[in-house]
């Protein structure tokens, strides 16, 4: 085993914002750090999410010593459960962490099976021939962790995801010392998180956000609606900080952000009096200028609670006149669209809304590229991947790493699927594995390909145009007049004229007896259509003899 490589595979999270899941390989022993899930793009249309493809451990899954999760985000659990199915290993995180793994596996009723092992930061778990070390880092949600990773080939540190918090609100910034020891030892590669690196300067700290929260607060003529990520424990903190200075009762509305304010509560992750807190119900019975709300919906999400708000369909409450709704968040790449629309609907039903573009009422929880370099230079590695991030932004990274000293050639932008061998000191690239999207629709895992999501946009875009036609049973000949079915095409009185046309055309060319199959009779009513709309309506021809 000493002669054996260690091999890096990244499953997901190299290419993209999302899904992020890196294999560390050594011999017959794997370890998984991260199952995350990414969210679809705006032309993946009824896409749940996507969740990387590790098709790549299948045949190896008895070789899988242990998974890590780094921190509570979905964009690094939320494809736990599907890898459980799978693969029948041990899992490694922290308290927080821990809680929210366990309600995730609760709901898909995979928890009875899930072995799960809580640990703490500082402490080091030997999983197969992997030393793992688990070091603080500040981010957007507590109990976020590094590791790192000692194996036969060296040490290698992963950031998870980070940022240099001087002074973030649970009062425990990231663990510099771990980070000056392990480049006391020699740090054979570095993978990092790229998600800002085309952002200049330093990512300011969490604090900054609470002078904006006062003065919305201190000038909200009624309800005060914060939405943030159920995740962003740190921001229920401050919400309920601020609630309680202006005297305002604060309840969470949404079952996963009441369930995970419960978990860190009774984790201690969250200190407020015990009669802060009062349900949603009681909220809204009392005067507006009492009460203070937090809910999810930050990225738009129509089923939402924010969504269903904005479009006046939420069950329980309203907007009214005064509300102030305050979007703690940041929009996930491919989500502005729909941030702006639901931004812009609770503006037109009365409430006044404060945003990041316009109040420091958001920050990231990503290093900004001061943060990065002091991260390369602190620890001084021999090579470096850049993880997390769109290829511009893993370019970029690799750009500010040279710029610290780091050799170009040592230097490995990569995508997910390519393999990196590590071996006596040495980096060098290895096979492609696979390393795309899996699709989550409903209950169908995987069983959506890109053909699928095409054929949707295509109908979302042009509609369809669906022409019945009864034959004889003896020749090709019409019974009767075809039946034409547009949805999503035309609806107009030149419409009519079309589909009269287009049903002349049919009965032209059914005549004629040139038409062999249905599809060549789709080709040409396609090429018919397009002449007279400039559109390409999926056409769709049906027969039955009578």
């Amino acid at each position: 085993m000493t002669n054996a490589k260690l091999r890096v595979i990244p499953l997901g999270g190299l290419g993209e914002v999302g899904k992020n899941m890196m294999a560390y390989e050594y011999g017959e022993n794997i370890l998984i750090v991260d199952t995350g899930l990414m969210f679809p793009e705006n032309v993946m249309l009824w896409i749940d999410y996507i969740i990387p493809d590790f098709l790549y451990l299948m045949d190896k899954r008895e070789w899988v010593r242990g998974i890590v999760v780094t921190h509570g985000h979905e964009d690094h659990t939320g494809a736990i459960r599907h890898v459980l199915e799978q693969v029948n290993a041990p899992i490694y995180a922290t308290p927080l962490t821990v809680g929210l793994l366990e309600t995730k596996l609760s709901r898909g009723g995979m928890l009875s099976r899930a072995q799960i092992n809580t640990v703490r930061a500082g402490e080091m778990v030997n999983i197969g021939p992997f030393q793992v070390e688990f070091f603080h880092v500040c981010h957007s949600i507590p109990d976020g962790v590094g590791l790192g990773i000692t194996t036969p080939a060296g040490l290698i540190v992963h950031s998870g995801d980070y940022k240099f918090d001087h002074t973030p609100v649970d009062n425990w910034p990231t663990d510099y010392p771990k980070l000056a020891e392990f480049v006391g030892r020699g740090v054979l590669a570095l993978l990092s998180d790229s998600t800002n690196s085309d952002k200049r300067g330093w990512t300011p700290s969490e604090r900054v956000i609470d002078p904006a929260l006062r003065e919305v607060f201190r000038n909200a003529p009624g309800r005060v609606i914060v939405a943030s990520f159920a995740s962003l424990i740190s921001r229920m903190q401050q919400v309920g900080n601020v609630a309680q200075e202006y005297h305002r009762k604060m309840a969470f509305v949404g079952a996963s952000m009441v369930e995970n304010a419960r978990i860190a509560r009774s984790l201690g992750y969250l200190d407020f009096p015990d009669d802060l807190i009062i349900p949603v119900d009681q909220a809204l019975k009392m005067k507006p200028k009492e009460v203070a709300l937090m809910s999810t919906g930050t990225q738009g999400e129509p089923t939402s609670i924010l969504g269903r708000l904005s479009s006046g369909t939420n069950r329980q409450f309203d907007i009214v006149q005064g509300d102030t709704v305050i979007l703690s968040s940041h929009p996930i790449p491919g989500n502005e669209e729909s941030v702006y629309r639901t931004i812009n609907r609770l503006f037109r039903r009365g409430a006044n809304v404060i945003y990041e573009a316009i109040a420091p009422v958001h920050v990231s929880g990503h290093a900004s590229q001061e943060e990065m370099k002091l991260l390369l230079n602190l620890l001084r590695p021999k090579y470096f991947i850049p993880i997390h991030g769109e290829l511009r932004q893993l370019h970029q990274h690799a750009r500010l790493a040279v710029d610290v000293g780091i050799p170009a050639e040592n230097i490995a932008v990569i995508e997910n699927g390519q393999v990196m061998e590590f071996q006596d000191g040495e980096m060098h690239y290895g096979e492609r594995v696979p390393g795309g999207y899996v699709f989550v629709d409903g209950a169908g895992v995987g069983d959506i390909g890109p053909s699928v999501v095409k054929e949707r946009e295509a109908l979302a875009r042009d509609g369809f145009v669906l022409i019945n036609l009864v034959l004889r049973r003896d020749s090709n000949q019409l019974c009767e007049e075809p039946e034409i079915i547009t949805r999503g095409f035309i609806y107009t009185r030149n419409g009519d004229d079309l589909l009269s046309a287009t049903r002349e055309l049919v009965k032209s060319e059914i005549a004629r007896d040139q038409v062999t199959a249905p599809e060549d009779l789709e080709q040409i009513i396609k090429s018919f259509l397009f002449n007279h709309t400039r559109r390409r309506p999926m056409v769709f021809v049906t027969t039955s003899r009578s």
